[in-house]
């Protein structure tokens, strides 16, 4: 019609595509900002929940410096004009390196211990990012139907007093055995720790995980699921074989399901107590035949809502 403005398609398809990578890079950047971590590009664009080239996205990132959404320091991008945040970035890998050389050594040993089948490294330091006071978190994956018997003896050897002053490099929080390897709660959280976990010994139950675990690439679609090399496995220890031996029957059952109920007891009345760790956090441990990991109530529901809140201030602020 005379005097109606025309539009071109393609233009407009673009103009809606290149909104929806503006919406997902702040997704992002909003998400770690709640951890104080800037990113790379490269990391950015992995942790997108939309597809897009590489050309593009970085055409769209940088129109997003010049207009002053983000701010670009060193080799990192963040939502804040602070130079502090990239020291710290720095700083944490160079410590994350030493540290995961450590993780690995002790990955090798916790494998040797009956029933284990993977271990990874999760947590902070699965993003290569270590403080001065970081942990060592372990993703450990167990037989089928002895997760609590190896649960039990892991935990055993972690009140030996030689490792008095080291626990901070044996935090082992979340297992599942090989009987149910899908992770129940799928989220942007579960999906981003899953994507993180850095493999260190297994038989291929990890690569299993992964594979199980597709689901989370709808949350990453332009990240491959992390990579297991095919020399993880390492030599099973003669107590790992005895043990097993003994514990393959009926007994191994009756031993499996009383720690199990043990355990969950002792967690309830740690809970019912509000107990907190030394990060002043509350202690909770969510249970199951095939699992153990943290009471998801405790952190990861609070986080999903926290990052919510933030993001939703932060499209205020982008005018979105």
């Amino acid at each position: 019609m005379i005097g109606q403005k025309q539009t071109n398609p393609e233009v407009e398809l673009y103009l809606v595509h290149s909104f929806k990578i503006e919406i997902s890079i702040l997704k992002v950047l909003v998400y770690f900002d709640l951890f104080r971590y800037p990113l790379t590009s490269n990391e950015i664009r992995l942790f997108l929940d939309q597809p897009v080239r590489e050309n593009e996205f970085d055409k769209i990132l940088d129109e997003l410096i010049s207009r002053e959404k983000i701010f670009h320091v060193d080799e990192f991008y963040s939502l804040h004009n602070d130079c502090s945040l990239a020291e710290r970035r720095i700083k944490g890998t160079e410590r994350a390196a030493v540290l995961l050389l450590k993780a690995e050594k002790i990955a090798a040993f916790l494998y040797k211990f009956p029933y284990t089948r993977g271990i990874g490294i999760s947590g902070s330091l699965s993003k290569n990012f270590a403080d001065e006071n970081a942990d060592i978190d372990y993703f450990i994956i167990t037989k089928a139907n002895r997760l609590w018997i190896a649960r039990t003896l892991l935990h055993i050897y972690m009140k030996n007093p030689f490792l008095k002053n080291r626990k901070q490099y044996y935090c082992m929080n979340y297992f599942v055995d090989e009987a149910k390897l899908v992770i129940e709660e799928k989220n942007i959280y579960t999906a981003t720790e899953l994507y993180t976990v850095i493999p260190m010994a297994g038989n291929g139950s990890i690569k299993r995980f992964f594979e199980t675990n597709s689901w989370s690439h709808k949350y990453f679609p332009n990240r491959p699921l992390p990579y297991v090399k095919d020399d993880l496995k390492k030599p099973d220890s003669w107590f790992k074989m005895l043990a097993e031996s003994i514990l393959n029957n009926k007994l191994g059952d009756w031993l499996d399901n009383y720690f199990l109920k043990l355990t969950t007891r002792r967690w309830k009345k740690k809970e019912d107590e509000h107990r907190l760790n030394a990060n002043g956090e509350r202690m909770g441990l969510k249970t199951g035949k095939h699992y153990s990991k943290p009471n998801p109530v405790f952190f990861h529901d609070r986080f999903i809502k926290m990052y919510k809140e933030s993001l939703e201030e932060w499209k205020k602020t982008w005018r979105f």
